[in-house]
């Protein structure tokens, strides 16, 4: 009986223990100071996107150097980077990557699958590129959120043909070279054209060095408006397709608001800056236990419409007053 008795209490001390545990670990832990990764595409270390997101950490309560600090590796675009700065990040290692774009999400993915990657800002429709099986329950060790990139080509589309009124012909400008993120794009807004009533002119590049001769072919095929897919290499150009386009006297639809800032006439998108706070609140929860699948993979849940006045009066646009009283921005 005694030695039941003692059974029993070590028992429940045991009990108590492994229910201490988890506690007793968050408490161990407390002073550690967690390293996240962020291995972007497109956007470098100054851009409103990553102040967004190291914002929220502040507004959560991490304090940089504190409880977390931030290694940041910028690909600009360079495919043949990527992949070596995702590396680099795991070997450190990290305890989580922060990824922007698809090809920054793809080469976390292939140089991990035990660190948890939660994507800021995913180009792909994350099922159909083989990500995940499901957005509700992510299995392995992906989530975050994505832009809607091909799903919002012909929403675009049909607010440039609003703004400028009697639009027939639209060159569409992509990254051929990025046909996994690019190309998926085109085929959206080429069907949505047909019942648009507008005729789509193809302006495919490889790289910069083609957008000029890409520009003057659309010109010659009498375009009366131009626009771009969500795409890094075209971000990153983005000052020099808007310069471009003025020059051509071409009204344009861009896929980042920081064209309408560089100068062109519309964008509409995703709320980006929303999309990376939302994306440090997924990191909060992953580094205090939260796992992967019980983090859905989510889509945008607030878009802007961004007009440039300027830009409009230069070319001599008028845009329609009901256009303009839905814009979430206008520049004058």
């Amino acid at each position: 009986m005694q030695f039941d008795h003692l059974k029993r209490r070590e028992f429940i001390a045991l009990i108590g223990s492994a229910a201490a545990w988890p506690m007793a670990a968050q408490a161990q832990q407390a002073g550690r100071v967690a390293k996240i990764g962020i291995l972007a595409w497109g956007v470098d270390l100054t851009s409103p996107a990553i102040d967004s997101f190291r914002r929220e950490l502040r507004n959560i309560g991490y304090l940089e150097g504190r409880d977390v600090t931030i290694e940041f590796r910028y690909a600009a675009g360079d495919a043949a980077r990527i992949a070596e700065l995702a590396a680099e990040l795991v070997q450190m290692p990290v305890d989580i990557i922060v990824s922007d774009g698809t090809p920054a999400t793809l080469a976390a993915r292939q140089a991990t699958t035990s660190l948890p990657i939660v994507t800021a800002a995913l180009g792909v429709e994350p099922v159909s590129a083989g990500l995940v099986t499901s957005y509700a329950r992510p299995e392995g060790n992906i989530t975050g959120f994505t832009i809607l990139a091909p799903e919002l080509g012909p929403k675009r589309l049909a607010i440039l043909k609003e703004a400028v009124p009697g639009l027939k012909r639209v060159g569409l400008i992509w990254n051929a070279a990025n046909p996994l993120n690019a190309t998926p794009q085109v085929g959206p807004i080429v069907e949505a054209a047909r019942g648009l009533g507008v005729e789509i002119e193809a302006g495919p590049v490889q790289n910069r060095d083609e957008l000029a001769s890409a520009f003057a072919k659309l010109k010659a095929q009498q375009v009366s408006a131009v626009i771009t897919v969500a795409d890094a290499m075209l971000f990153q150009e983005r000052q020099r397709i808007v310069d471009l386009a003025m020059a051509a006297q071409l009204p344009g639809m861009f896929a980042d608001r920081l064209f309408a800032n560089a100068g062109g006439l519309l964008f509409y998108g995703p709320d980006v800056l929303d999309l990376f706070k939302r994306a440090a609140d997924y990191v909060d929860r992953i580094l205090k236990g939260t796992k992967i699948g019980d983090l859905p993979f989510e889509q945008p849940t607030r878009f802007e419409l961004v007009i440039n006045l300027k830009t409009a009066k230069t070319l001599s646009i008028a845009i329609p007053p009901t256009l303009l009283a839905l814009a979430d921005e206008v520049i004058e």
